[in-house]
Order: C-alpha cells, then sequence, then structure tokens
C-alpha cells in the first residue's frame, strides 16, 4: 500500500526530507513551494514526485504532512489546515522548525480532529542551502526531536518516528519547554555570543587593523555559526526571547565568576578553570551532530612544500572519499595543524583520518 507524503516548502530541510522518505519502498512525495521555479527544479531534480500548486492540494490526500517552513509561516498553514482544509483522516501533521513552544501552543487547533499535529525539529543543516543543497543524507546520525502536545498524541509520535527511521536520524521524544531550553543553551546563545564576538573583533580593527588578520585562524572557526542566515536567526531570537534572556542572566553570572578568577590572580585556580572546561568539552561526542552544524574537519601538520595539498586530496581521492573544503590555516596559535579537510560526514571523516595515517607520516588532529 503507497504511503503518500506533503512537503510543504522545499529548501535544504524540505528537500531532503523527500529524499531521504523516498528510502521506504512505496511512498508517494508530492511537494508544495511558494516559488514556482523551486517547485519545479524540485520535480525536475527528482527530489518530489509530484507537484502541488497549493499547500492544500499538496496535503489533501497525504498521510503525512511536513512543514518545513519558518515558524510563523508554519503557524499560519496550520491554523489554515484547521479550518479549511479537508485532510485525510488519520493524517499525521508535522513540522521543521528550530524553536517548538509557539508551534505547539496551536496544536490545539487539531483538537477534535481526526489528525494529529506532532512537532519536530531535525537537528541537521549545512553551510549551503536551497532545493539543490537538498541530500538524502543530510539527517543521518543527526539528533531528531519529536514534541507530542500530550499522552493522547503518543500513538502518533510513535507512527512518525517509526516512519522517520528511513532517515538514519537519532530521534528523540521531549516536551516543547525541554525543547527550548536545551536548545537555547546549546545553539541559539552561542549564535548570539559568536556574533558579539565578531562584533567586538570589528571595534578592536578600527584601532587595530592587524587584529582582523590574526583572527585568520581558530577566531574565525570558533564564530563560524556568525556566518548563519541572520534572517533565520532574528525568527529564532524573538521567538525562543525568553529563554534567551535567562541564558543571559547565568552568562552574566558565569563571567563575573571568571571575571574574579581572573582578577585574584591565582595560577592553580586558572589551571582549574581551564582544565575543567578542556575536560568537559573533550568528552562531548564526537561523532553525532547535535544542535548546531557541525562541520566534519581533520587538522593536518604538513610542511610547506611542493604538491604536499595535492598529495593529501589524491590519497582521498583514490580511496574514494568526498571532501567538501581544503583550507590553510595562516594564524594557528590554537589549531592543530596547516591543513584543514572538511568532510560530508563523521564517517567520510574517520576513513579519511585513517587512510591519511596509513599512507602518509602527518600528524592528524580531530578538534
Amino acid at each position: 500500500m503507497e504511503t503518500k507524503v506533503a512537503i510543504i516548502g522545499l529548501g535544504l530541510i524540505g528537500g531532503s526530507m523527500a529524499l531521504a522518505l523516498q528510502r521506504h519502498e512505496h511512498v508517494f512525495v508530492t511537494g508544495f513551494d511558494a516559488d514556482e521555479r523551486t517547485l519545479c527544479e524540485a520535480l525536475h531534480l527528482g527530489i518530489i514526485h509530484g507537484k502541488a500548486d497549493t499547500a492544500r492540494r499538496a496535503a489533501e490526500s497525504a498521510d503525512y504532512i511536513f512543514f518545513a517552513t519558518p515558524v510563523n509561516e508554519t503557524i499560519r498553514l496550520m491554523k489554515q489546515a484547521s479550518e479549511e482544509w479537508s485532510l485525510k483522516p488519520g493524517a499525521v501533521l508535522t513540522d521543521t522548525g528550530s524553536t517548538k513552544t509557539n508551534i505547539m501552543e496551536h496544536a490545539d487547533l487539531f483538537e477534535g480532529t481526526d489528525t494529529v499535529f506532532v512537532g519536530g525539529h531535525p537537528m541537521a543543516g549545512s553551510h549551503k542551502s536551497g532545493v539543490r543543497a537538498a541530500r538524502e543524507h543530510l539527517f543521518e546520525n543527526a539528533y531528531y526531536l519529536l514534541t507530542p502536545a500530550g499522552r493522547k498524541d503518543a500513538a502518533a509520535a510513535r507512527r512518525l518516528e517509526e516512519f522517520l527511521g528511513v532517515t538514519k536520524a537519532k530521534l528523540a521524544v521531549v516536551s516543547a519547554a525541554e525543547h527550548d531550553a536545551m536548545t537555547a543553551v546549546v545553539s541559539h546563545f552561542p549564535h548570539l555570543v559568536a556574533a558579539s564576538l565578531v562584533r567586538r573583533l570589528e571595534d578592536e580593527a578600527e584601532d587595530r587593523p592587524f587584529a582582523r588578520e590574526l583572527a585568520a585562524g581558530g577566531f574565525r572557526d570558533l564564530t563560524r555559526i556568525a556566518s548563519s542566515n541572520p534572517d533565520m536567526w532574528r525568527d529564532i531570537t524573538i521567538q525562543n526571547r525568553d529563554e534567551l534572556l535567562d541564558q543571559f542572566d547565568l552568562w552574566q553570572q558565569e563571567m563575573e565568576a571568571v571575571r574574579g578568577i581572573v582578577e585574584r590572580g591565582n595560577p592553580d585556580e586558572i589551571r582549574r578553570f581551564y582544565d575543567g572546561a578542556r575536560a568537559y568539552r573533550d568528552a562531548l561526542p564526537l561523532k553525532a551532530q547535535g544542535a548546531l552544524f557541525a562541520s566534519f574537519d581533520l587538522n593536518v601538520d604538513i610542511p610547506d612544500n611542493p604538491g604536499a595539498i595535492s598529495e593529501i586530496t589524491g590519497i582521498l581521492a583514490e580511496a574514494g572519499i568526498s571532501i567538501t573544503n581544503v583550507r590553510i590555516v595562516e594564524s594557528r596559535a590554537d589549531v592543530f595543524g596547516i591543513l584543514v579537510v572538511s568532510f560530508q560526514t563523521a564517517d567520510d571523516r574517520e576513513k579519511g583520518r585513517l587512510c591519511l595515517m596509513e599512507k602518509t607520516g602527518y600528524e592528524i588532529n580531530i578538534t
């Protein structure tokens, strides 16, 4: 029996979801996007099986409906679906938004109907965007959090969880409040901090322009997430404002404590501070994707000899291991290696590490 899926919004996440769900043997994916060119491109590339001219028509016969749209647009569509759409009895609706409280406050729109809304957040991404960036493997080993409205929706959540199994994501069920609190700590607040550090450098570089050049190494890597889509992060900041304000209070307390450590100047206390952070950070999971977009990098300490970079890329190409980027790091005070090689997945990185260790004598690190 064929399962029908509607994907509404065909960007990176919606397109990747459409591709991943095609791993099911009997599934038909219908897509809709407000941009007609994106919709036609998705059909041409085989990302969807069919297209609809409205979100309503995409959803009307679907067993599973995915809103891969910004949170405010998802809420608008939820209202429209509950009031105007004729949905299939037993259909499960879900979303892919980065915040969940606002979304789940509208889940009761479907109370008393034959359809159920289960919140969802696949915690995966890419440095690229748009339907052409869609990848079938995008969600593999990434956490995918589901937020059912309550116990009555547990059966629908289990159905959705089982259906999403083909994405090879790490599925977990949490409440909307837990989701927003946790992602504030590990994703949303770090974006604010990264953006603030970049603004601090910008101010410093006005008087000391060379500081900008020195930022090409560890600082650039540390603040990579500040390059994220500003429209998306504007919305996330507004939607999760209360949690972020709580994080500001806790961060200010932490900074006051750290300032006290620096002011006292006790060498043992300062070392304990850094050692505690190092130990906890190094014990964090390495292979799984977390809330922040993960770049799977190897730092290779190669000599500055002609052909050294082509040697590395040649070895990886011969082994059939794809890479996404190669760059030389000029400011290396806190970066372990002159060459950074980026891979698509953690598995590719590990294969690359083992291959290079076997065939070269270079020092190779994962940071």
